[in-house]
């Protein structure tokens, strides 16, 4: 009805916005937060609470204005004063809402004195300094020594610190020294006497890794451990440097430029002195697995000298291992000689045989035969012409057997053979050669001695 009533009255409608108040505190608590970033804030603590929750509520204020503030729990463990109505503090807070009421407030961070507020300026101004210069880098940072040879501890020689350290390195490594350089560690002479002491160690090259170390305090306490030149002397340092400054909450310009930090000086200890008990039983383990390689490596070693020594023969072993090699050859060798022989001699034999089956005594045999073969199969009416060719066949024996070789020889002549081949000249016969002579009644083997050409004009 009332957007009826706005269109007869001529009013332009608008699309009307409305928000719960849940809504409301939301929005306003997410413009708050996003519109400040964490901010720096000094006032008067007032209305101080501390409920069982372990939470504390109080308020912030100045001469002109206040504002509820809230620090929880887990952030206010860790202050290291006690809060109390009308101190002057000096506080990190978000700026936020608190929705169910809608009331505005601060969310406390951190909370300190408000007398170390400069010094806390200062030391956020060196810093950022010293960060922009790459004295943080992780890149430039040195592993700490597994097995130092010996400690350096830049500290105090009285208090608890020193008694800590030692403590623990004789706990963990008696056997390792420990130096101590003594130093003052808080006071206007503390900066100077812990540079003077960390340029004798680094003169000295005594110890392999230094420890700079003193216990809690407030930041006013610990300022010797800001000093700008101080904090580039460690981390030009020669030598690794473990920065054990205050308590776990505490930080120094030199727990950043060390090439390590360690939350208190006893976990310092910790970090630089090696458990020599674990070291020893892990070179144990290493020394049996050691043992345990090398032995192998013997048994491999002595196998293989063993099976040298097997390849590895007597000289005269060899020598008469070549002698009954040269004894095998030379029975080869006679056994080759002998078997050529024979069969040389098989083809002389088979040769003569063929010679004596086509010499004319053999052939006027086999004819002789043939003869005497036809003539029985001839009639008796034939005598004549038997007798005839009888006379014609003795005439023709006669006249071959006159031009048999065997004829010849039976004249005193002979044939020499030289391979199974008839010797026609001199120039076959050399000096050692074995030559077989047939005669009439049989055959004659010899050796030539020596070579005579004939000469033609005799």
């Amino acid at each position: 009805m009332s957007k009826d009533l706005d269109i007869l009255r001529g009013h332009p409608v608008a699309e009307r916005r409305v928000y719960s108040v849940s809504r409301l505190n939301l929005e306003a608590q997410g413009l708050l937060e996003g519109g400040f970033p964490l901010i720096w804030l000094e006032a008067e603590l007032s209305n101080l609470s501390r409920p069982a929750s372990g939470h504390l509520y109080f308020s912030l204020k100045d001469d002109r204005a206040q504002v509820t503030a809230a620090m929880f729990r887990n952030r206010n463990q860790l202050l290291r004063f006690t809060p109390r109505n009308g101190l002057q503090v000096l506080v990190r807070a978000r700026v936020t809402l608190y929705v169910p009421r809608g009331s505005f407030q601060l969310v406390v961070e951190h909370m300190e004195e408000a007398g170390e507020g400069r010094l806390r300026q200062e030391f956020e101004a060196l810093k950022a300094k010293l960060h922009a210069e790459g004295l943080f880098d992780t890149a430039r940072k040195r592993p700490l020594p597994a097995l130092p040879r010996q400690i350096g501890v830049i500290t105090s020689p009285s208090g608890a610190v020193i008694r800590d350290i030692l403590h623990v390195l004789a706990r963990r490594c008696p056997q390792i020294p420990v130096l101590v350089y003594p130093a003052a560690v808080q006071g206007r002479d503390a900066p100077a006497q812990l540079r003077a002491a960390l340029a004798l160690a680094n003169a000295r090259a005594e110890c392999d890794v230094l420890i700079l170390a003193r216990g809690g305090g407030s930041l006013e306490d610990l300022w010797a451990f800001n000093d700008e030149q101080l904090a580039r002397d460690v981390a030009t340092s020669g030598i690794p440097v473990v920065s054990a400054v205050g308590h776990e909450v505490d930080t120094g310009l030199t727990d950043f430029t060390a090439d390590v930090r360690a939350p208190t000086p006893s976990a310092a200890a910790e970090l630089v002195g090696p458990d020599l008990s674990l070291v020893q039983d892990q070179l144990a383990v290493a020394a049996r697995r050691l043992a345990r390689q090398m032995q192998a490596v013997l048994r491999q070693q002595a196998e293989q000298l063993t099976a040298l020594r097997r390849r590895l023969r007597h000289p005269r072993e060899r020598l008469e291992q070549h002698a009954q090699q040269l004894d095998e050859l030379d029975a080869r060798l006679r056994r080759q000689i002998r078997h050529q022989l024979a069969l040389a001699g098989q083809r002389a034999h088979q040769l003569s045989r063929r010679l004596h089956a086509q010499s004319p005594a053999a052939l006027l045999a086999r004819r002789q035969q043939e003869v005497n073969a036809l003539a029985r199969r001839l009639v008796p009416p034939v005598p004549r012409q038997l007798k005839q060719a009888q006379r014609e066949l003795a005439q023709l024996g006669q006249r071959l057997h006159t031009a048999s070789p065997l004829a010849t020889l039976g004249r005193g002549y002979s044939i020499s053979f030289i391979e199974g081949a008839a010797l026609r000249s001199v120039a076959s016969a050399t000096p050692g050669a074995r030559l077989r002579t047939r005669l009439v009644d049989g055959e004659v083997e010899s050796e030539v001695i020596a070579v005579h050409v004939a000469d033609d004009r005799e």
